[in-house]
């Protein structure tokens, strides 16, 4: 057990620090996004607007799910209109990357490493075998979320791409290291 906790903490932090590196040294850190257009006016509208922080979808509908025919029909045609958008708000600013932050993502990282490091310790396959199957977990992971942001919220196609190459380099990353701390079980 003490090989998978150890696995699952190195793991983790080489997702972590494989995730800084392509973030903070690559262009594809920051592919898809764009600066929004006449900021300071969206801006000014946004804060008279919107007071309270959350996930908005536009155009909005009855979440309750009990839409007459006749509003689900006024919400497609508004929506088949445009535009169309998610707008994650926070009203009051904050560091664009604070401790807290940067504590959050290196505990999920490692406790998502721990769940790879409980199934790779059972797996009796070589070192190229084990790291693969480390790494996959970050195409797992780009396919049944990021790809459904570019399905469903149209997310841009360059941004989901980029999701991908991070995912796979960070999981690649920590299988690498993963598969040299947790060995195969013994037979027998």
């Amino acid at each position: 057990m003490k090989k998978i906790i150890l696995g699952g903490l190195l793991g983790g932090i080489a997702i972590f620090i494989g995730s800084f590196i392509f973030h903070m040294f690559t262009p594809l850190g920051t592919a898809g996004i764009k600066s929004l257009p006449n900021e300071e006016a969206v801006t000014a509208v946004m804060r008279h607007s919107i007071s309270k922080p959350g996930l908005y979808f536009f155009p909005g509908m009855d979440m309750s799910g009990s839409m007459t025919p006749e509003e689900e029909k006024a919400w497609t045609a508004k929506y088949e209109t445009g535009p169309v958008g998610i707008l994650i708000y926070h009203p009051v600013g904050e560091s664009p990357m604070s401790p807290r932050q940067l504590i959050v993502e290196l505990c999920s990282d490692i406790i998502a490493a721990f769940f790879a490091a409980l199934i790779i310790s059972s797996v009796s396959g070589s070192y190229i075998v084990r790291a693969l199957l480390v790494a996959l977990f970050g195409v797992i992971t780009w396919m049944s979320l990021s790809i459904s942001y570019w399905n469903w919220f149209g997310y841009p196609g360059t941004y989901i791409i980029a999701e991908g190459v991070d995912q796979v380099f960070s999981w690649g990353l920590a299988g690498m290291v993963m598969a040299c701390v947790i060995r195969p079980p013994t037979k027998g």
